[in-house]
C-alpha cells in the first residue's frame, strides 16, 4: 500500500491555479522530500492531504482512505502533523501539553512523550508563550511522534532548529522509518537536510510537479560542469539542463551525466544544485 496517492490533483485561490493536475506517490516505508521555492504549492498541497482544503477536482488518499471520506476523521490517528508554526495555548507547558493529547490520542505514549521532552532539552514548567521558536518545533515534534503514528507530515519541521539538533531530529525520523509501515513527507527550504534524509525527491514549481525521484537516481543523472562558453556549446543542446555565469568568467552548468563525453571533467551535484538550476531553467523559459 502507498502512504499518499495524489491523482490529478487541482486547487485554485481566487481563480487563480495553486496546484495544477498533481500526481504524486509516495509508497509505504520510504521518506519523501517536497522541494520547491516560496508559493510552489508545498504547503497546500500539505493541506490538501490532511484534509483542511478541498480541490477543484481529482483524488487523494491517505494510508489507502479517502481523505474526504468520514473514514479518513479515524486515519488522523495514524498521521503525525508538524506544520511551519506550532500552535499551543499559550499557558500551557509541556507536561500540560502532554496531559491534553492523552485525552486526545488512543495510543498516546506518555512515557515516550516524557522521553522525547528530556531528549530535545525542553522545559517541563515553562509556559509555551516563552518558547523560543526551536522549542516550539520541538515540542511539536515530540506530540506528533508520541501518539504512534505510521505516517508523519512534516512542513519546514526543521526550520529554526540549530544544525545540531536538527541532525537529531533527522535521525530521529529516519529511526521512525526503519518500521516497514512507517513513512514520511518533509517539505523543507535546507535543501541539504532532504538529501541526508530522503529516499525520493519531489519537485513543485508554480503549482505543477516537474520531477518526483529516487534521490540517487537524481544524484547519479544530474553532474555539474564549470569552464568556458565554448566547451558547453560543444555539448547537445538537451545535455544542458541550466547554466549559469561562474566567477572566474567561463560559465558552470547543470548537465546530464550521460550525455557529456567522459573527457569533460565533471563535479558532483547537490540536490539544491539540481533544484536551483532547475528552478532557474524554468524560469528562462
Amino acid at each position: 500500500m502507498n502512504a499518499i496517492t495524489l491523482n490529478h490533483v487541482n486547487k485554485q485561490f481566487g481563480g487563480v491555479a495553486a496546484i495544477r493536475d498533481l500526481s504524486l506517490t509516495v509508497p509505504s516505508g520510504t521518506i519523501c522530500g517536497l522541494v520547491g521555492e516560496n508559493g510552489a504549492g508545498k504547503s497546500t498541497t500539505i493541506r490538501l492531504l490532511m484534509g483542511a482544503l478541498r480541490p477543484e477536482s481529482g483524488t487523494i488518499e491517505v494510508l489507502g482512505t479517502d481523505s474526504f471520506s468520514p473514514e479518513f476523521l479515524h486515519v488522523k490517528e495514524d498521521v503525525g502533523v508538524v506544520l511551519d508554526e506550532a500552535y499551543y495555548p499559550e499557558v500551557l507547558n509541556a507536561v500540560q501539553v502532554g496531559k491534553i493529547m492523552a485525552g486526545t490520542f488512543r495510543r498516546w505514549d506518555a512515557a515516550l512523550y516524557d522521553g522525547y521532552l528530556k531528549r530535545f532539552s525542553l522545559p517541563e514548567k515553562k509556559a509555551f508563550k516563552e518558547f523560543s521558536r526551536g522549542m516550539k518545533m520541538k515540542l511539536a515534534i515530540a506530540v506528533a511522534l508520541s501518539h504512534k503514528p505510521r505516517l508523519l507530515v512534516l512542513d519546514e519541521a526543521t526550520s529554526g532548529l540549530d544544525p545540531i539538533v536538527r541532525d537529531e531530529v533527522l535521525e530521529i525520523f529516519n529511526e521512525f522509518t526503519r518500521e516497514e509501515d512507517h513513512s514520511v513527507l518533509i517539505s523543507s527550504h535546507i535543501l541539504s537536510d532532504l538529501e541526508k534524509l530522503c529516499d525520493y525527491i519531489a519537485f513543485l514549481h508554480q503549482g505543477r510537479l516537474l520531477f518526483c525521484d529516487e534521490k540517487d537516481r537524481l544524484l547519479e543523472e544530474y553532474a555539474l560542469f564549470t569552464g568556458t562558453a565554448e566547451q558547453l556549446a560543444e555539448l547537445q543542446s538537451d545535455a544542458v539542463v541550466g547554466r549559469e555565469a561562474s566567477s572566474f568568467g567561463g560559465v558552470r552548468a547543470l548537465v546530464k551525466r550521460r550525455q557529456v563525453p567522459a573527457a569533460l571533467k565533471l563535479e558532483r551535484a547537490s540536490v539544491e544544485d539540481i533544484v536551483l538550476f532547475l528552478v532557474k531553467g524554468e524560469k528562462n523559459r
